[in-house]
């Protein structure tokens, strides 16, 4: 019979020493640590590089009307080591800075990046987005909006933006997640949340 799922917490973890290795607009720290081991005991010291870009928000505006998401596109550098087309079809994202609240995020990026007003918003999930390598969290958010709306080229030129705003249907979208045009973890997963929770959530904010 295996071990209680969960057996361990933060309090099993002694940090030895955090050593800043970058800092820019994003930080690189190396934790030096050790753990509780599940056979028992401690691990020797482990050294981890980790990438340090604060938190995140995402999400997904759809149009009860229309059955349309508005999505966005642009071109992601990292993205070319493993894709024919590096410019990718994403959900509405961006950083939380301080002071800021996750709402306050998901209507500035929506302006910034789409030219849309978001109204019920509403939170879905959130996920760390690679462990392994960084310590950033990502929290989902569903909203309304009117995707009539919704056209052009968006984007910050301080931010070296260039983004274009697309309306997609339903079943665009869908087919989408399906045959891997759409390949971004935060899309997919805010993609694959609506489909589970559809029903339930166009009830919710029919009746605000």
């Amino acid at each position: 019979m295996s071990k209680k799922i969960g057996m361990f917490n933060s309090n099993d973890i002694k940090i030895e020493a955090k050593t800043p290795l970058y800092q820019g607009f994003f930080k690189m720290v190396r934790y030096d640590f050790k753990h509780k081991l599940f056979a028992g005991g401690w691990s020797d010291t482990v050294r981890r590089e980790i990438f340090e870009r604060g938190h995140a928000v995402a999400v997904l505006p759809y149009d009860p009307d229309t059955q349309e998401f508005v999505l966005i596109e642009q071109i992601r550098i990292g993205a070319m080591a493993t894709s024919d087309n590096p410019w990718l079809i994403e959900v509405i994202a961006g950083i939380i800075d301080e002071g800021e609240t996750e709402a306050d995020v998901c209507c500035r990026e929506a302006e910034e990046e789409a030219g849309i007003v978001l109204s019920q918003l509403s939170k879905a999930t959130s996920y760390l987005a690679s462990p392994g390598g960084t310590t950033e969290r990502i929290h989902i958010f569903m909203a309304t909006t009117d995707a009539t709306s919704a056209s052009g080229i968006h984007g910050l030129d301080h931010e070296s933006e260039d983004i274009r705003v697309h309306r997609v249907a339903e079943k665009d979208a869908l087919e989408w997640l399906e045959n891997g045009r759409i390949d971004n973890a935060a899309t997919i997963i805010a993609l694959q949340w609506f489909f589970m929770h559809k029903e339930v959530l166009l009830k919710n904010w029919s009746q605000v």
